[in-house]
């Protein structure tokens, strides 16, 4: 937009009687404030395949029930377009409906309730949660109900600033980027005020146009968990003994983790008071992301209290999962990648001692996930596949096994602590994570050894691999361009060298891999993507990948060495390299 269309964009904002008192107080808070104007008005909110995630602010560049109700007309007209049919004038003609959930951040209920309101009023059905959820059970529950689309009003584990909406289809996994798109392009085309039909929430449920869900859901969702159980008889010996913490950061994990670990058999686990309370301000952590070890500190305090060797956390959604775990006197994080293999490791090891392994047991994983499970499925005759970044397509692939059979789906994980076990859900579940790695703990108790002791023991069986991700920023109106420029360059001009000898370039945006000492190429078998993918020499890799959600590029390095030591100094190598290359 020029400089004229986002004041007047402004304007319109500000006059708009659909706009709430409060809403219109904090526009007229920033009426002199040219800069903030811009910011807010000049770029819409995009709508992708994560659906939308954003500061909560008024205007079109914020989370905000105007940009939730847009982007929830959008779908609607995907879903009556998908179904066949104009509006439904009656909850008797009613053909679609659609599952609602939400998390523990500020306005969540209110973005999910606005959602459910303008389907209502778009003749579709909602099954809404009475109150917050995880994320996967969404992805379940969206099936059970036979929906044709579901929305988890979440920001995963960004900070107290953000919130999102994430948009699923009937398969349980979240949208395909044509599906994205299509919602994207109604949302360009209406009017955000006059186009968007609503109507008043109790009179929605009174209708039976939305129709609340609780307890009855969850015990269906619990039952699947549980039934991805290996190691029961392993809990059985070692409950009494094992003490676990667990933390869900102010989050949905805080009354169905406890449960199902109970239900599982776990006799001693300890929840953090302080965290077990719903606030969306997230008080006790500067970032709810159980990836780093600075959240867990509380956790960390406690366990050295009871004499804990294990500490789970989920984020605010329930879909990610994190441990820390006893290394002596010391607590460590443990990395998405190891907790990764160390699951994987596990669960082909419980389920051929029970032999209850498939011999057509397929492990998935995303592209930049560590390559030490390629290794570890070689040596373990399992087959392990992978697809790009982001769960759905780990989804794809158990869509794929169900409907044309000669693979069990095992195992599927992501880097950034992401799992999933079992084809009741089509996103990762930190529920179902929680469980596995309790009963794994449980597994190694038996043998007097810790999970770090299990790492350490996987690094000597399989060989020393080494992992780093780093976020390169670019903030501001100009942050797109720059990092559509750097990706252009990079095609035009590839790297001979990024700390190690680049011996192959797999660009998925060309869908080609090139071989770079004969020149020949081949197809990367996968979807599009904006990602370049630099196989180097000596077992080390380098991917290049912007978000799909925020302002950054993200720089994935994997090394393996003959040590640990051998191994840090190539990934370091490519470190400096890449910091070359992209800062």
């Amino acid at each position: 937009m020029s400089e004229h269309d986002y004041r007047l964009e402004y304007e319109k904002w500000a006059a708009s009687p659909a706009l709430s008192d409060d809403a219109k107080a904090e526009l007229s808070a920033i009426e002199d404030n040219e800069t903030e104007i811009r910011e807010r008005f000049t770029k819409m909110l995009s709508f992708g395949t994560a659906g939308l995630r954003g500061i909560m602010r008024q205007g079109l560049n914020g989370m905000n029930v105007t940009m939730v109700r847009l982007a929830t007309q959008g779908l609607a007209e995907l879903i009556i377009e998908e179904s066949g049919g104009g509006y439904i004038a009656t909850t008797d003609d009613i053909a679609a409906s659609v599952t609602i959930a939400y998390d523990s951040r500020n306005n969540s209920p209110a973005f999910a309730r606005e959602s459910a309101c303008v389907l209502a009023a778009n003749g579709i059905r909602v099954y809404l949660f009475e109150s917050l959820r995880p994320t996967p059970e969404l992805s379940f529950a969206l099936r059970e109900t036979g929906s044709i689309a579901g929305i988890n009003i979440t920001a995963s584990h960004n900070t107290k600033e953000y919130n999102g909406y994430k948009a699923y289809w009937s398969d349980g996994a979240q949208m395909a980027p044509e599906q994205a798109q299509r919602v994207s392009d109604v949302m360009n085309r209406i009017d955000l005020f006059e186009d968007v039909k609503t109507m008043d929430y109790q009179a929605a449920v009174d209708d039976g146009r939305i129709v609340l869900m609780g307890e009855a859901m969850d015990e269906k969702y619990m039952h699947r968990v549980l039934e991805q159980s290996v190691g029961g008889t392993y809990v059985e010996k070692a409950a009494d003994e094992l003490k676990i913490v667990y933390t869900p950061f102010h989050g949905t994990g805080y009354i169905l983790v406890p449960e199902v670990l109970d239900r599982l058999g776990m006799k001693h686990v300890i929840t953090v008071p302080e965290q077990m309370v719903i606030d969306g301000d997230f008080p006790t952590v500067k970032s709810p992301n159980p990836e780093y070890r600075e959240g867990f500190d509380l956790a960390v305090a406690l366990a050295q209290k009871h004499g804990v060797d294990l500490i789970i956390g989920t984020d605010p959604d329930g879909d990610r999962c994190g441990i820390v775990v006893r290394d002596g006197e010391e607590y460590r994080t443990l990395t998405g990648n190891q907790i990764g293999v160390l699951l994987l490791d596990y669960l082909i090891r419980a389920r051929r001692e029970q032999g209850t392994l498939a011999e057509d047991a397929v492990a998935v994983k995303s592209v930049v996930s560590t390559t030490m499970a390629d290794r570890i499925c070689e040596v373990q005759g399992v087959e392990l596949m992978n697809v790009l970044t982001g769960f759905k397509y780990i989804g794809e692939k158990i869509k794929e096994f169900e409907e044309n059979g000669g693979h069990t789906f095992l195992f599927g994980f992501e880097e950034s602590n992401g799992y999933l076990s079992g084809s009741y859900a089509r996103d990762k579940d930190a529920v179902v994570a929680s469980m596995l790695i309790s009963e794994m703990a449980c597994y190694y108790h038996l043998q007097g050894k810790t999970l770090m002791d299990a790492m350490n023991e996987l690094y000597e069986t399989y060989g020393y691999y080494r992992e780093k991700v780093v976020s390169f920023v670019f903030e501001g109106l100009d942050g797109q361009a720059k990092m559509q420029a750097i990706m252009e360059s990079l095609r035009e001009k590839a790297p001979e060298a990024i700390g190690a000898k680049v011996e192959r370039i797999r660009d998925f945006d060309s869908g080609l891999v090139t071989d770079l000492a004969s020149g020949k190429t081949q197809p990367t078998g996968l979807p599009k993507a904006n990602v370049l993918f630099y196989d180097l020499a000596d077992r080390c890799t380098a991917i290049i990948r912007p978000s799909g959600t925020e302002p950054k590029i993200k720089f994935y390095m994997m090394a393996a060495g003959d040590s640990l030591e051998e191994a840090d100094a190539k990934l370091a190598a490519i470190e400096a390299a890449g910091q070359a290359l992209l800062g």
